[in-house]
């Protein structure tokens, strides 16, 4: 057990360099250009000259690289071209923004996804079965900006309940999140229900199981203490994959309700080429990525026994 957590923390640090690579020599190989961008379109050559000196870039690359590396372990990503201040004054705040908006979803949309994904498995081609997946895939179905519009006409424009941004500018309010936690959960419950619901009618037709029930074993008993287990594990991995698209595929749904968050945060970097900041993001998400698969390869060793000893 403890050999296959030190691999897995191994590859995640080996998949964190290797992005770092990719991402400091992609934003940072023309040094020209970077410069350009911090200094704006009106700079001169010697202004540009001296900024290049003053700043490392007539160093070799990978005296660069590893002199970016040491500071952004330290925390240290830069000063912002947009906001002008450093990247850390901005980017932890917009970060925690959206961890809120992701836990919210979280909270909301994992019970539902897993009851109904229950439900529809423990009944496999039952109509209740069938209403459930027909709604989960039409769900699914529909992105993002088409729901954040359908939303905003139905409770901002037609009913008048809700606000229609979520700004936050009067400090944190319940009734602005509402909007983007509901088009977030309608986009994602279907497909963790899916999943649960697949997992779950395999486990349904098992012997074990099957013998379980032909013993005369309550029903409840057979579904709580045996069944849920094992149909959970494969949800399990899905649902941890859901934090990483949490934090960085929310970007149309923060943009549209103006939510301050860390896909917003990443849009507006790109759009304005704030490079300090594309960096810092990039870097964040990959660690975020990479970290939830890894606590889901932990966490699935824990529930399967079969890998766990063997």
């Amino acid at each position: 057990m403890v050999v296959f957590i030190a691999k897995r923390l191994g590859y995640m640090v080996l998949t964190m360099l290797v992005v770092s690579i990719l991402v400091f020599v992609m934003l940072e190989f023309s040094p020209g250009n970077v410069a350009r961008k911090v200094l704006g379109p009106y700079a001169t050559q010697e202004q540009l000259a001296i900024w290049l000196e003053a700043n490392g870039y007539n160093n070799p690359l990978w005296e660069r690289y590893i002199t970016w590396l040491g500071n952004a372990l330290t925390g240290d990503f830069g000063d912002s071209i947009i906001y002008k201040v450093p990247v850390n004054d901005v980017l932890w705040d917009r970060l925690g923004n959206t961890a809120i908006l992701g836990l919210a979803v979280l909270v909301v949309m994992v019970p539902i996804a897993l009851t109904l994904g229950v439900l529809a498995g423990m009944k496999e081609g039952s109509a209740l079965d069938r209403t459930i997946s027909i709604t989960s895939i039409v769900t699914t179905s529909i992105p993002e900006f088409a729901s954040t519009v359908f939303l905003a006409a139905i409770f901002v424009f037609g009913l008048g309940l809700l606000p229609g941004t979520s700004a936050m500018t009067s400090g944190f309010n319940l009734a602005e999140l509402v909007l983007p936690v509901m088009a977030l959960v309608l986009y994602d419950f279907g497909y963790v229900a899916r999943m649960t619901r697949a997992s779950m009618a395999e486990v349904m037709q098992t012997p074990y199981i099957r013998t379980a029930i032909l013993k005369g074993l309550p029903y409840y008993r057979v579904i709580v203490k045996h069944a849920l287990r094992n149909a959970l594990i494969a949800p399990f991995t899905v649902i941890m994959l859901q934090i990483n698209w949490l934090l960085s595929g929310v970007i149309v749904v923060e943009f549209f309700f103006a939510y301050k968050g860390f896909g917003a945060l990443l849009l507006e970097a790109s759009l304005r080429q704030d490079i300090y900041m594309i960096e810092a993001c990039a870097m964040v998400a990959v660690f975020v990525a990479v970290g939830t698969q890894t606590l889901a390869d932990i966490g699935y060793m824990f529930l399967n026994p079969r890998i766990r000893f063997s």
